[in-house]
C-alpha cells in the first residue's frame, strides 16, 4: 500500500498552497495577516506592560517610604512616562481648581475629598483604558482563528468530494490533495489561535496586577492628604490661606 503523502503535490507544502482553491488561500492569508498582527501587540504589550509594571510598583515604593505628600509627588514626577505620575498631576490639578471655590472651609474639605476620589477612580480607569488597547485584537485572533480555519478546512473537503464526482472515482488520489489543503487550514488557524490565548491571559494576570497599584496608589494619595493637609477653619489666623495652598504646595513639580 503506497503512502498517502504520495498523493500530495510535488514541492512539499508551498505547491500544495500553489494548488488550493482561490477560497482556501483567502484563509491562508487572511490566517496569515491575523498572526503577524497578534505577534506584533504581543511583542509591544510585553514591552509596554512590563514597564509599566515597573514603574508603578517603583513609584509606590516611593510613594510608601517618602516622608510627605510632597517628596512622593515630586520624586514620582521625575519618573517619565509612570502612570502614577498623570494620576497623581490630575488629582493635585483639580485641587487646584476646588481651592479657589468660595465656600466654607468644613464644606471644601468634604468637596474637596469627594472630588479627588472620584478625579482617582477616573484617571486609573483612563489609564487602564490606555493599557488594555488592542488586546481585544488578541482575544478575537484567540477565538475566531480556529473558526476561520474550519472554514478552509470544510471548503477543502468540499472540493475533495466534488473531485470524486468529476472524476468518478473515490480514490485517494482523487480526494488527498483537497484533504491537505483543508488540514493546513486547521493547523494554521490553531497556530494562530493558541499563542493569542496563552499572551491575552498573561497580559490580563499583568494588567489586574497593575491596577491593583494604581489603587493602592490612590488609596495612599487620599490617606496622606488626609494626614498631612492643613483642614484649617478660615476664622483662624492665616487658616484659609494654610488650607487653600495644602495640596499645592506639596507637589508644586508635578506635570501632566
Amino acid at each position: 500500500m503506497r503512502c498517502s503523502m504520495d498523493y500530495l503535490p510535488q514541492g512539499g507544502i508551498f505547491a500544495m498552497l500553489e494548488s488550493a482553491t482561490i477560497v482556501v488561500k483567502g484563509v491562508l492569508c487572511l490566517l496569515a495577516a491575523m498572526s503577524m498582527w497578534s505577534w506584533t501587540i504581543i511583542f509591544w504589550k510585553l514591552i509596554s506592560l512590563g514597564r509599566a509594571r515597573t514603574l508603578v510598583l517603583k513609584g509606590n515604593k516611593i510613594m510608601e517610604d517618602a516622608d510627605s505628600l510632597s517628596s512622593g509627588l515630586t520624586a514620582i514626577s521625575k519618573t517619565a512616562g509612570s502612570p502614577l505620575n498623570r494620576i497623581g498631576a490630575a488629582a493635585v490639578k483639580e485641587y487646584r481648581v476646588l481651592e479657589k471655590s468660595a465656600v466654607s472651609a468644613s464644606h471644601k474639605r468634604r468637596l474637596i475629598k469627594d472630588t479627588l476620589r472620584r478625579i482617582l477612580r477616573q484617571k486609573v480607569s483612563s489609564e487602564m483604558k490606555k493599557l488594555t488597547s488592542s488586546l481585544s485584537f488578541l482575544a478575537t485572533c484567540a477565538n475566531g482563528a480556529p473558526f476561520i480555519g474550519l472554514f478552509g478546512t470544510v471548503w477543502g473537503i468540499m472540493n475533495s468530494f466534488h473531485a470524486i464526482g468529476t472524476a468518478k472515482s473515490a480514490a485517494l488520489a482523487a480526494v488527498a490533495p483537497g484533504i491537505s489543503e483543508a488540514l493546513v487550514a486547521t493547523a494554521i488557524g490553531l497556530a494562530v489561535a493558541i499563542p493569542a490565548t496563552i499572551f491575552y491571559n498573561f497580559f490580563l494576570g499583568v494588567l489586574n496586577g497593575i491596577e491593583t497599584e494604581m489603587v493602592n496608589f490612590a488609596g495612599v494619595f487620599l490617606n496622606r492628604v488626609e494626614r498631612e493637609v492643613s483642614w484649617v477653619e478660615p476664622s483662624s489666623k492665616g487658616g484659609e490661606r494654610d488650607y487653600a495652598q495644602s495640596v499645592s504646595e506639596a507637589a508644586p513639580s508635578v506635570q501632566e
